[in-house]
């Protein structure tokens, strides 16, 4: 059984006119992510290029196994139309064991 530490969640954010669903499709295909939850409707306010900013954005959620985030990260840059994209991720410290598996076995890893 995978331990809860072989899974993160990493995250990216996309403008609201770009094709989250296309992205999404393209990573869980290319077995770089068990699943990705697109949250829609967010609101970022940055700093960039010295200035305060503020922009419309659609947060997504790539559950993923922790020994992918090296290529998601490539990829996500390949993919994504921001020339500096979000990319942070974050350990799981503990799951359900089935859930857990599943991400494991999603990613081509089991």
């Amino acid at each position: 059984m995978p331990d809860s530490t072989d899974i993160v969640i990493a995250w990216t954010t996309l403008p609201p006119e770009a094709d989250a669903a296309a992205l999404a499709h393209a990573l869980v295909q290319e077995q770089l992510a068990a699943c990705v939850t697109i949250v829609g409707a967010v609101h970022s306010v940055y700093r960039w290029e010295g200035s305060v900013e503020a922009s419309d954005e659609q947060l997504l959620m790539i559950k993923t196994a922790r020994r992918h985030v090296e290529t998601l990260r490539d990829r996500i840059v390949d993919l994504h139309p921001y020339d500096t994209p979000e990319f942070i991720v974050t350990p799981v410290i503990d799951g359900h064991p089935d859930y857990l598996r599943w991400v494991v076995g999603s990613t081509g890893d089991e």
